[in-house]
């Protein structure tokens, strides 16, 4: 092969592994939310485990996994949940299940009439 195939090939190879370098996200243990009650105008911050659930109002709120960037990297936090809405004791409705995103709660907003809901933090253990 000629130089400039080797060329090519090394500037392919560093190409694709420099997409690679990017660190992993960092699994939280704790998420902080802050929701707003539209009704009352009053702002509440609450913090739920991962792996366990809140009840606000009429709420209820699952969280399965939150991740944030790491230190060296843009700010980010992600979070897995699930949101039901307790329409009266024998009916809960699922009305949100998905990705909220920290930096974009527009993109990944909950459309409910009386709550607005934003993820605040994602929290790491830091006792090794």
């Amino acid at each position: 092969m000629s130089l400039g195939v080797h060329r090519f090939l090394l500037l392919l190879l560093l190409l694709f592994f420099s997409f690679s370098i990017k660190s992993e996200p960092i699994a939280g243990q704790t998420v902080v939310f802050q929701i707003l009650d539209k009704i009352t105008t009053k702002v509440k911050t609450f913090e739920v485990a991962v792996n366990d659930n809140v009840h606000f109002e009429s709420l209820i709120i699952e969280i399965y996994a939150c991740s944030t960037n790491p230190p060296e990297e843009i700010p980010e936090d992600f979070v897995l949940l699930k949101i039901f809405d307790n329409i009266n004791l024998e009916n809960s409705k699922l009305i949100y299940q998905g990705w909220m995103i920290s930096s974009s709660p527009a993109a990944t907003p909950l459309e409910h009439p009386i709550y607005d809901l934003w993820l605040k933090d994602c929290k790491i253990d830091t006792d090794f």
